[in-house]
């Protein structure tokens, strides 16, 4: 497994070995990566979850070297010199052809042609020594082959059966798709002028190197084929195919075997091959176009898990509607629904002095800090109808992305967090407490529900699954939880912990009026010594008695950090943020095996801002109160806007209105941009200049050049 491993990643060999030795473990990624650095030589996340990966690739091929052991086993042709070639592939591809042989196949043209006795005349012509072929045919007529022409024939059947299980012959074959093969796309004749069609016109009649097709081309030309509007065919120059074959397989200038073997080539190439060698490399393609799309897909929900949260303030929520009303809800602090009832300031009932009383009234008696509002329906009226209120304080008021919304106030665990109100109720605290905290939030929703994915239903999805899982996990201990604040969903995805562990967490925390202490984890039913290792250093513990139960630094550090206090003379509570003291330590001091400079910086970068939330904080975005629609663009405005998707091909901004603009990956900047998210980020503010806006598709072109 370790060569296997560092051949594919190309790490170093202990850094290597002892992240698999914490993998079996069942030590995680994050505890890893965070609290393991001098085991693992300091490697990355990215690193460790690519080790990881690569460990269960090579389990799964170790399984299916076995699975073909044995199938070969049992027709009693596995040998010595078989299994130690089975034994010694390193690809799939590789074993898979070594299989092919030996693999059950349903009645074929070559099975045929065996039942009629016919292998040892296609022994003869591939063994290319008889000079006339038509009288070698002759000694194998019986009642089943009638004469020459036919015997010749199922003895082709058989040769061109070998050939395509030939290894050398395929790995040929191979060389020319990977590097030549053409995606062919056309339209389907009967659909081509149907709406839903004129989406893919693009690919009516396209065609362009596999190679070099963009993941996303590819994933929308695979779609169009799937939804029956066009067909798709891969394809190579078959003379060069058939003469790469004919290379291999014909060996000298034996007229009478000759053409008897380049008619079984042809057929071996058109009737098996190519198919076959399609599938595979198209296949290889859309895996490769999955991995970048799941990547895309995966920044994009790290930047917005990531986004800048407001923290703990008394929020008033708004999920905004014109004529079934403007659904309103008071949070305090930590996300708790303290009021909820709904307004009517616009259209058809228009009680916009009453609303706006109301809202007065309810920000006094629940002494809000902030107002969200979603940014759906009626969300730039009520913008503009929340500004024209005068309150007796400045109030900040925030639009926020309420992508997903409806599906988490639908789903079971909001019907649990809140049995007694309805979805529009649930609907409005989940914006608002998106505000306050959008990770803590947002991983209540299913990621592909939440809007910055490319093609993610058309992906991989076992693959997608794992990937956001991952990036979910990542983003949560990467920031840190609130042990007595945390919801149970938000819980699973802390290092070492599952869904029955934080089900008991919060279990116990109900009983017990919070924890008081890192260390009271290990009361909690099912929690032992090892999930309590991966998961302490990534909760958090407000107002304990431990000042490091707030921080990052992992509790088996605990003593350590206690002697840096002690040999500095303070108590720890005075080392704690004291950046004087803690640049007078002298960390060759506290070097050993197991604490290198690595950890021991990580944990005077920690005592510094202990608890220090990674993001940034919230601010204010206003779009141009002018644009209410489409209708209202025009080419050359220039108009601010929010990032809310990002693709391979170029980037989507939010510009207040319905439709979101598109900024081409070639109107970024000038000059080449090889990868959107090295010019802009998920919510990050633009000015934007309007290109083109087409009315009749509801599409616009947006640049950051021009």
């Amino acid at each position: 497994m370790l060569s296997y491993i560092q051949k594919s990643l190309e790490l170093p060999e202990k850094a290597i070995a002892n992240t698999l030795k914490l993998l079996e473990e069942d030590a995680t990624v994050p505890f890893i990566s965070r609290y393991r650095k001098e085991m693992t030589g300091n490697l990355d996340e990215v690193q460790i979850q690519a080790i990881a990966n690569k460990m269960k690739e090579f389990e799964a091929l170790e399984k299916r070297k076995e699975t073909i052991c044995k199938a070969i086993d049992e027709q009693g042709l596995l040998n010595e010199d078989l299994r130690q070639k089975i034994k010694g592939c390193m690809g799939l591809v590789q074993l898979e052809d070594l299989y092919l042989p030996y693999k059950k196949k349903r009645k074929t043209k070559a099975t045929v042609a065996r039942e009629k006795g016919l292998e040892p005349l296609a022994k003869i012509l591939m063994a290319q020594r008889h000079t006339d072929v038509e009288i070698a045919a002759h000694g194998f007529l019986n009642d089943a082959v009638p004469n020459e022409d036919e015997a010749l024939a199922g003895a082709r059947d058989i040769v061109a059966e070998w050939v395509n299980e030939n290894q050398k012959v395929r790995n040929q074959l191979r060389k020319i798709y990977g590097r030549q093969a053409q995606m062919v796309s056309k339209v389907v004749a009967a659909k081509k002028d149907s709406p839903e069609a004129q989406k893919y016109q693009q690919y009516f009649d396209w065609e362009e190197n596999l190679s070099r097709c963009p993941s996303h081309r590819l994933l929308a030309m695979l779609r169009a084929e799937k939804e029956g509007y066009c067909k798709l065919k891969v394809q190579v120059d078959e003379d060069r195919a058939l003469d790469t074959i004919d290379d291999i397989i014909i060996k000298g200038h034996n007229k009478s075997t000759e053409d008897q073997l380049l008619l079984a080539n042809k057929d071996a190439f058109k009737r098996l091959l190519a198919s076959a060698l399609a599938n595979e490399v198209l296949k290889e393609a859309k895996q490769k176009a999955d991995t970048k799309a799941i990547s895309v897909f995966s920044e994009n929900l790290r930047q917005l898990l990531l986004g800048a949260p407001l923290g703990t303030k008394r929020i008033l929520a708004l999920d905004p509607g014109f004529k079934s009303g403007c659904k309103l809800v008071c949070l305090d602090a930590n996300g708790g629904l303290e009021h909820n009832e709904t307004i009517y300031p616009h259209p058809p009932q228009r009680q916009s002095a009453q609303a706006a009383k109301k809202i007065r009234s309810l920000v006094n008696a629940h002494k809000i800090e902030a107002i969200a509002i979603g940014n759906g329906t009626a969300s730039r009226e009520t913008e503009q109808f929340i500004k024209t209120i005068g309150f007796d304080r400045d109030l900040e008021v925030f639009v926020v992305n309420e992508a997903g919304a409806s599906v988490y106030s639908a789903s079971s665990l909001a019907r649990k967090e809140f049995p007694n109100y309805d979805v529009t109720v649930r609907g409005a605290i989940s914006i608002g407490r998106r505000l306050a905290d959008p990770l803590a939030e947002l991983v209540k929703i299913d990621p592909k529900s939440i809007g910055v994915g490319q093609y993610q239903h058309d992906v991989d999805q076992t693959q997608l699954k794992e990937e956001l899982d991952q990036t979910v996990s990542s983003c949560v201990n990467a920031v840190g939880i609130n042990l007595n604040t945390a919801s149970s969903h938000l819980l699973t995805y802390v290092s070492g912990i599952g869904a029955t562990l934080a089900q008991n967490i919060v279990a116990y925390r109900k009983e017990n009026n919070g924890f008081s202490s890192r260390k009271e984890l290990l009361k909690v039913p099912r929690l032992g010594a090892k999930a309590y290792e991966q998961a302490a250093g990534f909760i958090r513990v407000k107002g304990a008695k431990n000042p490091l139960d707030d921080s990052a630094v992992h509790p088996e550090r605990y003593d350590l950090v206690n002697r840096m206090a002690k040999d500095l003379q303070m108590p720890l509570q005075d080392l704690v943020a004291n950046t004087t003291a803690i640049k007078r330590i002298n960390k060759q001091q506290y070097l050993t095996q197991e604490v290198g400079l690595p950890t021991l910086n990580d944990i005077l970068k920690e005592l510094e801002k202990p608890g220090l939330d990674p993001r940034e904080k919230a601010k204010v975005f206003a779009f141009d109160p002018n644009l209410k629609t489409i209708a209202d663009l025009k080419v050359g405005m220039k108009v601010p806007g929010l990032v809310n998707n990002i693709t391979a091909f170029g980037c989507f901004v939010d510009i207040g209105i319905k439709e979101s603009g598109l900024i081409h990956i070639s109107k970024l900047k000038a000059g080449y941009v090889s990868d959107v998210n090295e010019v802009v980020k998920l919510n990050q503010t633009l000015q934007v200049t309007v290109l083109a806006v087409d009315l009749d598709r509801k599409r616009i072109q947006l640049s950051l050049v021009d």
